[in-house]
């Protein structure tokens, strides 16, 4: 049975406290605010700029985690003892076409929709959408209902149960809250690609792409143009982020 909504009177509220809230540090030295607002040494997020992926199936390794291990690893997911309580910003999964019996492996993640759902449902404001089309959570206004959790098509969030030790001072997590991908954004406003994408490339691969969606200049947007890559949950009207190849 799922949450009933929360009373305007007590969505205000929460919008209320969530705002007073914000001018708090998670972390050493870190304040989401200023990462939702900044791409580099004060440089704002742009509207110009969208940044994606695309992840070519026929290039991903069925038995390869190379990319799930990069992520753990950046963002401080490796620290829980039990495997049972790590969580996983981007999973592998197992993909077979009914009438050929064609099965494909790929990674699933946040696909940094420009019609997130997560954001629609979100009563604080905790979910939003940077300008450069990444989708982060801002756990300083996180009340943990889970709403997002329920919204996403991609079940691509996940829930913080317990406290968290070791955490890196770019990634600021909490418990309570909801986390999920975030493209590695503390990468890209250091122009960097996002740590799954990077070891992808170093297992020679070559399964995934990152860049620069409305450049048409960029690979990735060439690509695009090139080969006919689908969005998952195409009918849903999301227009993701991510998109593959070969699914």
């Amino acid at each position: 049975m799922s949450a009933s909504p929360p009373e305007p009177s007590r969505r205000a509220l929460l919008g209320a406290g969530a705002a007073a809230a914000a001018g708090l540090a998670l972390a050493p030295g870190m304040r989401l605010i200023e990462l939702a607002q900044a791409r580099s040494a004060g440089e704002p997020a742009s509207g110009l700029v969208r940044w994606g992926m695309l992840i070519d199936a026929n290039r991903c390794a069925a038995g390869c985690t190379a990319c799930v291990d990069a992520c753990s690893q950046e963002n401080g997911l490796d620290s829980a003892i039990d495997l049972r309580q790590r969580p996983q910003w981007i999973r592998k999964i197992e993909l077979k076409e009914d009438r050929s019996g064609r099965e494909v492996s790929l990674p699933m993640m946040c696909q940094h929709c420009a019609e997130p759902p997560c954001v629609d449902v979100c009563p604080t404001g905790a979910s939003f959408k940077r300008a450069d089309g990444i989708v982060l959570v801002d756990r300083h206004s996180c009340i943990g209902c889970r709403y997002c959790i329920m919204a996403c098509p991609y079940k691509a969030r996940s829930f913080v149960h317990e406290p968290l030790t070791h955490q890196k001072a770019d990634v600021p997590r909490g418990k309570g809250c909801v986390e999920g991908c975030t493209l590695c954004v503390h990468r890209i406003d250091r122009d960097k690609k996002p740590a799954c994408v990077q070891a992808c490339a170093e297992t020679e691969q070559g399964a995934m792409l990152f860049g620069d969606m409305n450049d048409p200049s960029s690979e990735i947007s060439q690509r695009l143009r090139g080969a006919a890559s689908v969005a998952l949950r195409a009918d849903l009207q999301l227009d993701p982020g991510v998109r593959y190849l070969g699914v």
